[in-house]
């Protein structure tokens, strides 16, 4: 079945509030590679704020990080199917790869509330990107879209949290991972094992491509 061709909930009829909103989440990211830090955050969210759905969504390119994504769009998008694609839970979302060049959130956002508008919709950030949410395009309305899940370790309270007015945060034990796609590239183009670090079904792909080596 096609993205975005179904909602999962049962049909709205006027006047009758039976059947409550989807709650459905949003983890963005380069995904260059998929690694198990970005599986453990979606997992996480999915549980603790008790999720019908977890879409990942892979930025053509990340405003804030310009040189983060080195792979292609099909090899980075088929990565991310490999490691997903047995886990009910999860479903990814192509539109920000479809549009191309760089990818804001707000510009997604206004998108996924076009397609599911009696829905709640979160946007899943890693706690490390809080004190960067003023500087997201159009953050004011973006507020006012979507709420915001972030992940922080447990232990490592948040102190500040951004004085954004609407800003809707829930907070959420995260089990972070000390991993980053940069170290991965680097791991590969050293011969080193990406065991442990990514689905196994992933570092297959990279293999038979011969991803992240230097020509």
């Amino acid at each position: 079945m096609p993205f975005g061709a179904a909602n999962w909930a049962l049909p709205r009829f006027p006047g009758i509030n039976t059947v409550r909103a989807v709650k459905i989440g949003f983890l963005g990211g380069s995904f260059d590679p998929v690694h198990f830090g970005h599986l453990l955050a979606a997992q996480d969210a999915y549980e603790q704020h008790k999720l019908d759905r977890l879409i990942l969504v892979p930025a053509a390119q990340a405003p804030l990080k310009p040189n983060d994504v080195q792979s292609s769009i099909e090899d980075r998008l088929a990565m991310l199917r490999s490691a997903v694609e047995w886990d009910r839970r999860f479903e990814i979302s192509d539109i920000e790869l479809r549009r191309g060049g760089v990818s804001y959130t707000i510009d997604s956002v206004r998108h996924f509330r076009e397609l599911y508008p009696n829905d709640d919709l979160y946007w899943v950030i890693g706690g490390d990107q809080l004190p960067k949410l003023h500087l997201w395009k159009d953050i004011g309305e973006l507020a006012k879209l979507v709420e915001f899940i972030f992940l922080e370790r447990p232990g490592y309270p948040i102190k500040a949290r951004p004085d954004i007015p609407g800003l809707r945060l829930h907070r959420c034990d995260g089990h972070l991972l000390a991993i980053s796609s940069t170290e991965l590239r680097d791991r590969t183009r050293q011969n080193l094992a990406l065991d442990y670090f990514v689905p196994h079904k992933a570092i297959i792909y990279i293999r038979d491509r011969s991803l992240y080596r230097d020509t």
